[in-house]
């Protein structure tokens, strides 16, 4: 797989003319970026890592500030929106200097994480004060059997208590995401809709992403449509379609009785990458161009055997955007192409 890698990374050019857009051979604008600070996380969940995960030895990780860097020359070249995910972001230590970073970022319009909620009760006021202005919740069940068997290891009122906190700090916006799996939770979207419409937070339904080797777990078997998820939703809800987007994946649906939106992330479904506008820098340092392909730039090495260079930083960020492939190949009926974990790539 390392063979891969390198073949896709493309040439780093030194020149330091003016930045051109962040356009891809397609003609799409890259304005998205989501960071992964680390790849450990405090929960198991059974769709994003395996249950004896193999760490990378922290040298490995970009440093507070390297991301930092790297998040920088981003939004200099006209990215409006970054995501910081993880695994679980806010078990990285000092992690609140990287919001507080890019919160003062002129030109970034939208700084969100992507958590678990576990540790929300600690940082959500903290978190608005650095200038967070989304947060998105992983909530995959109400049940506190299913949730710790989901997460292996997770205690629910952990999460219901960091939901209680982030409404609490008063985010611009709160959304729950649910990774639907077939006889695991897929019966409870009815139950969860009306969770979240009580706490006024819009919610996402997500099919299961087919990254990663997992033991006991056969995501076919588990595969739940959103067709299927919006058809058990309509049976008590009146959903209809809007066209509003959030800057992601996600298709809304609103209800005349609620200021909530239903959004759905369909990537076996209803395929979105035709307007895929996002790319992922992973903890160690790899700038990703697709979640499901292996297309990649080392921009670790870079900032590490230049750190001075910012000139030949953007560059190569501009580069990659050359090898940004046209979609992903995910099929759930073959064993992952994709051998890197959800943790690892970052949410």
């Amino acid at each position: 797989m390392q063979a891969v890698l390198e073949q896709a990374e493309p040439p780093i050019s030194d020149t330091t003319s003016s930045p051109r857009p962040l356009l891809d051979r397609f003609g799409r604008e890259v304005n998205y970026l989501r960071i992964s600070v680390t790849d450990r996380c405090d929960l198991r969940c059974v769709y994003c890592m395996a249950e004896d995960m193999q760490f990378a030895p922290r040298s490995h990780l970009l440093s507070l500030e390297e991301i930092v860097r790297i998040g920088t020359s981003f939004v200099e070249l006209g990215v409006k929106k970054i995501r910081i995910s993880g695994g679980e972001p806010l078990t990285r230590n000092n992690v609140l200097y990287v919001f507080e970073q890019f919160g003062a970022l002129p030109g970034l319009e939208d700084l969100a994480i992507t958590t678990n909620g576990t540790q929300l009760v600690h940082y959500a006021m903290a978190l608005r004060a650095a200038g967070v202005t989304r947060v998105n919740i992983s909530l995959d069940s109400l049940r506190m059997d299913r949730f710790r068997q989901i997460t292996r290891n997770g205690e629910l009122h952990k999460v219901l208590a960091g939901i209680d906190a982030a409404l609490a700090a008063g985010f611009r916006k709160v959304k729950l995401n649910v990774v639907v799996m077939k006889h695991k939770n897929h019966d409870e979207v009815v139950e969860l809709v009306q969770f979240a419409r009580e706490r006024g937070v819009d919610i996402s339904f997500i099919e299961e992403m087919p990254l990663g080797e997992m033991a006991n777990h056969d995501r076919a078997c588990g595969y739940y449509s959103s067709d299927e998820v919006l058809r058990d939703l309509r049976r008590h809800y009146d959903l209809q379609a809007t066209t509003e987007s959030s800057g992601g994946p996600s298709s809304y649906f609103r209800m005349p009785d609620s200021a909530i939106r239903v959004g759905f992330i369909s990537p076996h479904s209803h395929n979105f990458c035709a307007t895929c506008n996002r790319v992922r820098l992973t903890a160690e340092g790899r700038l990703l161009l697709c979640l499901g392909q292996e297309h990649s730039a080392d921009l670790r090495r870079i900032v590490r055997d230049r750190p001075a260079d910012a000139a030949g930083l953007q560059r190569a960020i501009i580069d990659a955007m050359a090898i940004k492939p046209q979609g992903h190949d995910f099929d759930l009926r073959s064993q992952p192409v994709i051998f890197r974990h959800m943790s690892v790539t970052g949410g």
